[in-house]
């Protein structure tokens, strides 16, 4: 890689020497591209960047496509009546800290089996490990759906409103069926990502979000279902996303390799799996909670009403500022792993330093948007002109943290690419709750700072969370999993082996 780099940086010189030498009108011109070029290569290895811009943009629309599944039937549900609008809305929330985060981040476990696996060509361990991940996301999405199934009891504990706790309650029974499908979802798209198989899942997740938007309406105003049919539309079309992907792997040639079906062998590895799964969904879960108790806090403020719409906007403008750079954290992750186990330090470091300026420049573009149209964008969550108004006063908080966050979720997965889940649930913990939430507490109500004291406190948790993650990769020697394996018997364990 270094040789390839150097030889390209030689070629521009030699030309604009050339020019020089001519003497020609030509040349003048030449030597300016020739400069330009080269003060591109120095900030930005184009190679890269226009590879890990190829991989992220389909993942990107993926994401939004399979987060808008759950998110519409919301819509279904809310335009019955404002009951119906306040429970639906509740139980999203719900599912969404205390199931589909988990699903998702227990996922990231193939993030660093699979990805490593590949870029160590050891392909056949990549439909291992998935049917390994599938089964622990089954083992645990019945433990959800059991807690699921006894949503109004803890909701009423958590003193909500008993009306809405029961409408939750019945919105989150008819999800059950959807929480097993999620789980199963989020570890095949996590074997086709590791595998930079991308551009299929564009429409292996907008067909189905497509069809769910039917499905749901015919559901909801066609059937005697009413409100139990938005979330059971759901259900149906994260399974039919599931079959989609499920054919894919099985009949796709891309897949020949890495999928030689189904094996009794990954009951042998589901430790392995265990071993990062875990650690991976409390790293999603511990951020995705801290954002609910900033929701929560507001809710104690005076003029709660006011207060939890503002930072309700705020945490979902967040999310999807992160859902947008969401792709390029799985760019990273990928190309990290894939390099990592392919024994290519450098390369592996060279794309993280790409993914970072990217995500960058990726967060200013949306922050510019953000606030040039934020009065436009407040205007879409409500018509309070005293809210909108407050909500453009939190902007420049907003364009620090989203800011923050892109970067933040480039060094996640890093650290998930090269299995160091473990050092981030710490990281996590200390950063989000041992400094966020208490500067938080502190500044939104003994230093009265309300709102704004809140995301200020969370802006420190971010920036802890940050700081920390780069210098763990900063300084933490860069290894590999111990993906050594024998010819008639491949069995990757989990054990750090330095790359030279």
């Amino acid at each position: 890689m270094a040789s390839d780099r150097s030889s390209t940086m030689l070629q521009p010189a030699r030309h604009e020497e050339d020019g020089e030498g001519g003497g020609g009108g030509g040349g003048g011109g030449d030597g300016s591209i020739t400069r330009r070029l080269r003060w591109w290569q120095r900030a930005l290895d184009l190679q890269e960047a226009k590879r890990q811009v190829l991989f992220s943009m389909p993942m990107i629309l993926s994401n939004l496509s399979y987060y808008g599944i759950p998110l519409a039937s919301v819509m279904f549900a809310g335009h019955l009546g404002k009951p119906e609008l306040a429970g639906a809305t509740l139980a999203n929330s719900w599912a969404t800290v205390t199931g589909f985060a988990f699903m998702t981040g227990s996922s990231g476990a193939l993030e660093t089996l699979c990805g490593q696996g590949f870029g160590a060509k050891l392909y056949r361990t990549l439909g291992i490990h998935l049917q390994a991940s599938c089964i622990v996301s089954l083992f645990f999405s019945t433990l959800i759906s059991i807690f699921w199934f006894y949503t109004e009891p803890v909701l009423i504990l958590l003193h909500q409103d008993s009306q809405i706790a029961k409408t939750a309650a019945l919105y989150m029974k008819f999800l059950i069926p959807g929480i097993f499908a999620y789980g199963i979802l989020q570890n095949i798209l996590r074997f086709l990502q590791t595998q930079s198989i991308v551009f299929p899942l564009v429409m292996l997740s907008v067909v189905p979000f497509v069809i769910h938007i039917g499905i749901a309406y015919a559901l909801v105003h066609g059937t005697v279902l009413g409100f139990e049919g938005a979330p059971l539309a759901a259900s149906i079309s994260l399974w039919l996303s599931v079959l989609a992907l499920a054919i894919y792997v099985t009949c796709s040639k891309r897949c020949k390799n890495s999928w030689e079906g189904i094996s009794f062998e990954s009951f042998s590895y589901i430790f392995t799996n265990l071993r990062l799964a875990l650690p991976s969904a409390a790293m999603v879960c511990l951020e995705y909670w801290a954002f609910e108790i900033l929701v929560f806090l507001a809710g104690l403020m005076k003029n709660s009403e006011t207060t939890t719409s503002l930072i309700a906007m705020c945490v979902n403008t967040e999310t999807i500022a992160y859902m947008i750079t969401s792709g390029l954290s799985a760019a990273a992750s990928t190309r990290v792993s894939n390099e990592l186990g392919a024994g290519n330090i450098d390369r592996a470091k060279n794309a993280m330093v790409v993914s970072l300026k990217l995500s960058f420049l990726l967060a200013v573009a949306f922050v510019l948007a953000l606030a040039s149209g934020h009065n436009v964008w407040a205007g879409l969550f409500s018509g309070s002109t005293s809210i909108i108004a407050e909500f453009g006063s939190m902007t420049p908080l907003l364009a620090i943290s989203i800011t923050i966050d892109s970067v933040q979720g480039v060094l996640s997965g890093v650290a998930r690419g090269c299995g160091w889940q473990h050092l981030a649930v710490y990281v996590n913990f200390v950063t989000f709750y041992c400094i966020g939430v208490l500067i938080a507490v502190l500044l939104g109500f003994k230093l009265n700072l309300h709102v704004k004291g809140l995301w200020i406190g969370l802006i420190c948790g971010l920036s802890s969370q940050t700081v920390t993650l780069l210098v763990i990769t900063l300084r933490t020697k860069w290894s590999r999993m111990d993906l050594s394996v024998d010819m008639d018997q491949e069995d990757p364990r989990i054990s750090q082996t330095d790359v030279n």
